[in-house]
C-alpha cells in the first residue's frame, strides 16, 4: 500500500466537464417553439377576419332587433316589465300602439324626433318682419309724432296670418299654428311687453333698438336739440372770429389797395404837370378824378365805392394835389391837378421825360441811319 492515499473523484464530475457542450445543448429551447414571422402575420391576420364578422354580425343582428321592435306607448312606464319587449318613446314625440308621431315643429328622422329647420326659418322671418314694422312706426312717434308706441298681440297675430309665409297653409294646420306660435316666442324674448288695462298683452321697440331705425336727420335734430347749450355758444364764438378775421384781413385790403391806388394817381398827375408845361404841350394839367378812377379800377373793384373813398382821402390830406370842380364839355366835374413848383418828386419826373425824350431821339437817329444806308449806292465793279 503506497503512503499516499488516492483521493475519490465524483461521479458526475468527470463527465460533465468532460461533455459541455451536450449541457449546453440541453438547456436551449428548440428552434420549433416560437412561431415563424409569416406565421405570425398569418395569425393575426385570421384574428382581424374574424373580429370584423363578428362585428358586422352584431349590427346587423341590432338592426335588425331595432326594425322589429315596435315603440312603447308614451304612458308606458320605464319600469314594466314589457318595456324589454319594445323600443322607447323617443323624446318630442308621441308613441301608440307601437307607431312614433313627433310633436309640432319636428320631424321624424330614423327612430329619433329633430327640430323642423324650415318652421325655425319661416319663424326668424317673421321676427324680423314685425320688428322692423313696429321699430319703424315708433322711431316715426318720436321723430315726426306721426306713428304708434304700443301694439296688441292680437293685431299682431292677424297680421301674420296675412303673411305670404303663412299663406300657404291653412289656419288649421298644425305646421302654421306652430310657425306662429313660434314666431310668437321670439318676438316676446326680444320686444318689451306689458298689460294694458284690459288684460291684453302689448309690444314695443325697446327704446336702445329703435335708434337703429330712425332716419340720419331726426338723429342730427335730436342731437342739437340735446346739446343745444353748448353748440350755440360755440357757433357764436366761431361766427365771431371769423367775422373779426374777416373785418382786419378787409381792413388790410383796403389799406393796401388804396395806398397802391394814391401812388399811381399821384405819378399819373405828376406826368400830366409836366407833360402841359412842354413847349406847344396840348394837354392839360389837371385830371378828371372820375375818368382816372375808371381807368385804375378794375370792374369788380369799381363795385365797392370803399376802395375809391380810401384814395380820394388820401388824395384830400396831400397839399400838392388840388381839387376843384371844372366845367369839361358842359358838365361840371371834380379835376384834381399836381402842383409842379415845389414838388418833391418833380425832380424824379423831369429825368423820367428826359429819358423818355433821349430814348426817343436815339430811335429817330437810329431810323435815319438805317434809311440813309440803304439809300447809298452800291459801288461797282470796272471790267477791262
Amino acid at each position: 500500500m503506497s503512503s499516499t492515499p488516492k483521493r475519490r473523484q465524483k461521479p458526475g464530475l468527470s463527465s460533465s466537464s468532460s461533455h459541455p457542450s451536450s449541457i449546453l445543448s440541453k438547456k436551449e429551447p428548440p428552434h420549433n417553439l416560437f412561431p415563424s414571422k409569416q406565421e405570425f402575420l398569418r395569425l393575426i391576420a385570421v384574428l382581424a377576419i374574424a373580429s370584423s364578422v363578428a362585428l358586422t354580425c352584431n349590427l346587423i343582428a341590432n338592426y335588425i332587433d331595432h326594425s322589429t321592435k315596435p315603440f312603447c306607448d308614451t304612458d308606458l312606464d320605464s319600469s314594466d316589465s314589457l318595456s324589454n319587449l319594445c323600443e322607447p318613446c323617443p323624446r318630442n314625440g308621441e308613441c301608440n300602439q307601437g307607431k312614433l308621431e313627433c310633436a309640432r315643429g319636428y320631424r321624424k328622422h330614423g327612430n329619433t324626433c329633430i327640430e323642423d329647420g324650415d318652421v325655425n326659418e319661416r319663424a326668424k322671418k317673421l321676427l324680423e318682419w314685425v320688428e322692423n314694422r313696429l321699430c319703424e312706426a315708433y322711431a316715426d312717434f318720436l321723430c315726426y309724432g306721426t306713428g304708434i308706441i304700443w301694439v296688441q298681440e292680437d293685431d299682431i297675430l292677424n297680421d301674420l296670418d296675412g303673411h305670404q309665409l303663412l299663406e300657404n297653409y291653412g289656419s288649421d294646420n298644425p305646421a302654421h299654428v306652430y310657425t306662429k306660435m313660434k314666431a310668437m316666442e321670439s318676438i316676446s324674448g326680444v320686444l318689451q311687453t306689458r298689460t294694458n288695462a284690459n288684460g291684453k298683452k302689448e309690444f314695443k321697440c325697446p327704446d336702445l333698438l329703435v335708434e337703429h331705425y330712425k332716419p340720419f336727420t331726426c338723429q342730427l335734430q335730436q342731437w342739437i336739440s340735446e346739446h343745444a347749450l353748448v353748440i350755440v355758444p360755440v357757433c357764436a364764438l366761431v361766427v365771431g372770429f371769423s367775422f373779426l378775421v374777416w373785418k382786419i384781413r378787409r381792413r388790410w385790403y383796403l389799406s393796401t389797395r388804396g395806398e397802391e391806388l394814391y401812388h399811381q394817381v399821384c405819378d399819373i398827375l405828376e406826368e400830366s404837370a409836366l407833360m402841359s408845361k412842354r413847349v406847344n404841350a396840348e394837354c392839360e394839367p389837371w385830371v378828371v378824378a372820375s375818368r382816372l378812377r375808371d381807368h385804375l379800377l378794375s370792374p369788380k373793384e369799381r363795385k365797392d365805392p370803399v376802395i375809391w373813398k380810401k384814395v380820394e382821402d388820401l388824395v384830400q390830406e396831400d397839399s400838392r394835389v388840388d381839387r376843384y370842380p371844372k366845367l369839361v364839355k358842359g358838365e361840371s366835374k371834380v379835376v384834381w391837378e399836381w402842383q409842379v413848383e415845389g414838388s418833391l418828386s418833380s425832380g424824379r419826373m423831369r429825368k423820367k421825360v428826359e429819358s423818355s425824350k433821349l430814348k426817343s431821339n436815339d430811335d429817330i437817329k437810329e431810323h435815319f441811319d438805317k434809311e440813309r444806308h440803304e439809300l447809298k449806292p452800291e459801288p461797282k465793279i470796272l471790267m477791262f
